[in-house]
Order: C-alpha cells, then structure tokens, then sequence
C-alpha cells in the first residue's frame, strides 16, 4: 500500500502491521511506528534487518515488492542517502533545485546553500567538492523542499570521523529549524544517541526495542548516562 498524507493530527508517519517480503523472504514482519511531527528518530540494526526496507517503503520506492500492512506518510518527503548522488554534469544550484520549476526555486535554492555552509558556490561543479561538502548540497536539495518527513539512509557513512561530527552539528541546526520528522537509518550507535529523540532496534525484521532518550543538549559522549545507553543499545544489537 502506498503512503499517503495522514489524517492523524499529531503524527507525520503512522505505520500499522506492515509487512514486506522478497523472493520468499519476510523482511518486515508486522511493524507498528508512529512518528511525530518535528520528531526525531533514528533506526538501528544488524544488516539484512531490514532497516533500509523500511525507509523505502516510506519514502515510496518498493512498487516491486511483495507487501501488506497500513502506511500513512506525507506526501511532502526528501530522501537523503549516503551517497550524495548528484549529477556531476550540473552546477551545485542546479543540482539543488532538480525538478522544481516555479520562479523562486533559485532563491530558495541559494538560501538553502547557504545554510548549509555553502554561500557562493552555486556555480561550482560536483567535482570541484569535497565528500563533506557534497553531503551539504544533498541536504540542501532536501530541505529547499521544506518536507514535512526527511529519510536519511546512512548519509554520513562514507565520511571521516571529523567531517561526520561536523555534519552532525548542521543536521541538528537545521532539523531544529525546519522541524521536519526525521527517520535515520545508521549503524553508528554513537550517532543515534547524539541526534535523535527516540532510538529504535531492528531485528529480523520487527522492532524489539524504542527507547527515549532524554539527555540534555548539547549531548556530550562522555556523560554516563550516554554511556549506559550506548551499552543497552549495543547489548540490544548483540554486542558485549
């Protein structure tokens, strides 16, 4: 079943016993979620759990599979993945307003730029950025939509610790801004606990644990309840 706006007031995303499968194989087994508006949460999990079968049922983009279950999204969603994907033979604007034609998208185009970090580098070419830098054009193309649902699969994966921490920061500085819901899958525990509202575990396919996470901001790694949670989380991921 495709999403479709939701009619619940206080939710962007409502899932309710949602089941996909491939070649045979259950890969979402019953999911129930709800995700508030303007909330945060990030989605961990072994591979082959099932994570990023979520995220593109949510962002519409698995028509080919075998499928049950209720899902209300909005239809106002950006999708940010871990490779930037843009389209080298394009400047750095363009990019950021691919597929939008009304008269203000180059503005809002240069205003997302810049609050990314990227002020005056509209008419550079993909080529000529750094792996951090292209990460920031991929989260301006996302946000100049202003969606209501923003779906991270893994974005900051590829880079280097330094720049991921730095990306972190924007991320939050810009969710707090905007307000959009946010779905991130990571394998990175540390990052799910630094950014995100609620964490949720996968495993084989059903959600075994949702857990709050209530530190202060802005969250420091070496706080002992951020390493109480760190070990529940990786205790829940079978890690010892």
């Amino acid at each position: 079943m495709a999403p479709h706006a939701s009619r619940l007031t206080d939710n962007a995303v409502a899932i309710r016993d949602l089941v996909r499968g491939f070649n045979g194989r259950t890969v979402l087994d019953g999911i129930d979620l709800d995700i508030r508006r303007g909330e945060f949460v990030a989605l961990l999990g072994r591979s082959g759990s099932g994570k990023s079968t979520l995220l593109r049922a949510l962002a519409d983009l698995d028509h080919d599979v075998v499928g049950t279950g209720r899902l209300e999204a909005p239809v106002n969603k950006s999708v940010v993945f871990q490779d930037a994907r843009l389209l080298p033979w394009k400047r750095v604007l363009d990019n950021v307003i691919l597929g939008l034609s009304d008269a203000g998208a180059a503005a809002r185009g240069t205003s997302a730029l810049a609050e990314v970090g990227l002020a005056g580098r509209e008419t550079a070419w993909p080529v000529e950025l750094s792996g951090g830098e292209q990460q920031r054009v991929a989260l301006a193309r996302s946000l100049v939509r202003d969606p209501a649902l923003l779906l991270a699969d893994e974005p900051f994966g590829a880079l280097d610790a330094l720049t991921r921490l730095r990306m972190h920061d924007l991320l939050r500085q810009l969710c707090a801004r905007h307000q959009p819901a946010v779905l991130l899958v990571t394998h990175d525990v540390d990052e799910a606990i630094s950014l995100a509202d609620r964490v949720l575990v996968l495993e084989e396919g059903r959600i075994i644990s949702d857990i709050a996470i209530e530190l202060p901001e802005p969250r420091d790694h070496g706080d002992p309840q951020f390493a109480r949670i760190r070990a529940d989380l990786l205790a829940r991921l079978g890690v010892h």
